[in-house]
C-alpha cells in the first residue's frame, strides 16, 4: 500500500485486465479444440470482477477478481466421424468461442490496462512536481 492511494486503485485495475487478458489469451487458444464428450470440451473462461474499497481511504474504490466462471453455454456438436476424438455417432464437440468477440474484448482488455498505466504515470509525474516544489 503506497501513501497516494491512486496508486492502489489503478494498480488493483490493472491487476484485474491482466487476469481479464488471461483468461482471453485461454478462450482463444483453446478455440478450435475438439472432444470426444460434451464433459471434455474446454469450457471458455471469464473473470468476474467486483469492486473492492480502498484500505487507506474508503471514499476511495478498486476492483478485484471475485472469481473466474467458466462459461455455461453448450459446446457446438460437428459431425466428423473420421476424426480421431469422434463419438460413436461420428461427432466431435468444440467450444462455443467467437473468436471476433474474443478479440474485441483483448482490445477492450488492452486498453483499459494501458489507460490505468496513464494514470500511474501521471500520478507519478504530479507527485514528483509537487516534491520539488519545495526546493
Amino acid at each position: 500500500m503506497s501513501n497516494l492511494p491512486i496508486f492502489d486503485v489503478a494498480g488493483s485495475a490493472m491487476q484485474a485486465q491482466s487476469v481479464r487478458l488471461s483468461t482471453i489469451a485461454s478462450n482463444l487458444a483453446n478455440a478450435d479444440s475438439v472432444a470426444g464428450s460434451v464433459e471434455q470440451v474446454y469450457k471458455p473462461l471469464e473473470p468476474v470482477f467486483q469492486a473492492q474499497a480502498s484500505a487507506a481511504d474508503p471514499n476511495l474504490t478498486g476492483v478485484r477478481v471475485r472469481e473466474i466462471a467458466q462459461s455455461e453455454a453448450p459446446p457446438v456438436r460437428r459431425y466428423e466421424p473420421g476424426h480421431p476424438l469422434a463419438d460413436g455417432d461420428g461427432y466431435v464437440f468444440s467450444p462455443d468461442i467467437d473468436p471476433v468477440a474474443q478479440m474485441v474484448n483483448l482490445i477492450s482488455a488492452s486498453r483499459s490496462y494501458q489507460a490505468n498505466v496513464e494514470v500511474i504515470s501521471t500520478a507519478k509525474e504530479l507527485a514528483l512536481a509537487t516534491l520539488s516544489m519545495g526546493r
